[in-house]
């Protein structure tokens, strides 16, 4: 078990030298620098054809890994404005920027989002963007607490609950994921705690 200050969390994501878990609106997420995906990977005995999700503090600081027209970047934009920050993943055409390791078996892609939770942003904003997913092994339900995650994952950075409010997240679900399709339309690839409309 090893409990954290945020601080100290915050040094061990930008150093990429390991996994940390931090709270989010949805599910508590484990997190990686991107360039240091497959440490996720491995943790969770995650097949590689499931990516992960890039999470950030705000919009602009995920739009340079996303490429589109201009118009796909307005209707985008649009969109994120209507559901972020929240628990709303939007799956797009990805740019140079994304690692591999991020979504080995389909680098044409990259999920984005911004989470509506305190902490998280704080995390994010320091760390910029991290390569995100929910904490629990591979095929099992997300792990809901820290001491959860403790057990599951001994590894794993997580804060101290001085840090930040302890109780279940507003959701027990994880993301809506949304994919943009080259019809101009997005598919739910997901269906978590917000409907889009």
């Amino acid at each position: 078990m090893v409990q954290v200050s945020v601080d100290t969390l915050i040094d061990m994501a930008i150093s990429g030298q390991g996994v940390v878990s931090f709270p989010t609106d949805t599910v508590p997420a484990l997190a990686t620098r991107p360039d240091r995906a497959e440490l996720i990977f491995q943790t969770k005995q995650r097949s590689q054809d499931k990516p992960l999700i890039l999470m950030a503090a705000t919009a602009e600081a995920l739009w340079p890994y996303a490429t589109g027209t201009v118009e796909e970047l307005s209707i985008w934009l649009i969109t994120a404005q209507k559901y972020w920050p929240g628990g709303l993943t939007l799956v797009l055409p990805a740019s140079e920027k994304v690692p591999l390791a991020m979504n080995p078996a389909d680098p044409s892609t990259i999920g984005i989002r911004v989470p509506n939770c305190a902490i998280a942003q704080s995390i994010l904003a320091l760390t910029g963007p991290m390569a995100t997913t929910s904490a629990n092994l591979s095929g099992q339900p997300p792990l809901l607490t820290m001491a959860e995650i403790n057990h599951q994952f001994p590894d794993v950075l997580t804060l101290f609950s001085s840090d930040f409010d302890p109780t279940i997240p507003p959701s027990t679900l994880p993301s809506t994921v949304a994919k943009w399709e080259s019809n101009g339309q997005w598919t739910i690839l997901r269906q978590g705690n917000l409907v889009i409309s």
